[in-house]
């Protein structure tokens, strides 16, 4: 049988998975990708772009993406009943962040700009590709600072957890 400590602290710990694999894969894109790309003209940025965008749409992918968002919230639920503990409330802010700063995000900038991407003919791209490839770089950018962000929330919580510190909110306590 599991005891109640291991399945708290595997839940955050999963949460931390997903999230470290999400920063990992937008830090990637932003630090190495997107430099890379800013070096070629706009033909080979709409073809390579928009093979990245393509080549992305996998199972994989999507466990991770949408597991990041629902892991942090998942281990919050988990571990409600310490619901004074700041770990709780680090892996909850972890997980609305995230789903607020990556997924949503994702789907109201990125994802539109990807739409635009892919519907250049490379051999007569717009004017405004170089604008476009800005506006993405400065949405990818965004990504990785809110993914780094739910990340540490998550490790710290487990950190916390995993030692047996028992971190009270001084706010929470004072009320109860």
């Amino acid at each position: 049988m599991l005891r109640p400590a291991l399945v708290e602290n595997g839940a955050i710990g999963l949460a931390c998975v997903l999230l470290g694999l999400m920063a990992g894969f937008f830090c990637t894109y932003t630090f190495n990708v997107n430099p890379a790309l800013l070096k070629v003209d706009g033909p080979t940025y709409a073809i390579v772009q928009s093979l990245l965008n393509q080549n992305v749409r996998h199972a994989a992918f999507f466990v991770c993406f949408f597991g990041a968002g629902v892991a942090p919230i998942a281990a919050a639920v988990v571990n409600f009943k310490h619901w004074k503990e700041a770990s709780v409330w680090l892996v909850a802010v972890a997980g609305i962040a995230y789903i607020a700063g990556v997924v949503v995000f994702t789907r109201e900038v990125n994802l539109p700009l990807n739409a635009y991407t892919e519907s250049w003919t490379p051999s007569n791209v717009p004017t405004d590709w170089d604008a476009t490839r800005n506006k993405w770089n400065e949405a990818s950018a965004i990504r990785v600072n809110v993914s780094l962000f739910s990340l540490v929330c998550c490790l710290v919580a487990l950190v916390l957890r995993a030692s047996g510190r028992r971190e009270v909110n001084p706010s929470i306590e004072a009320t109860s």
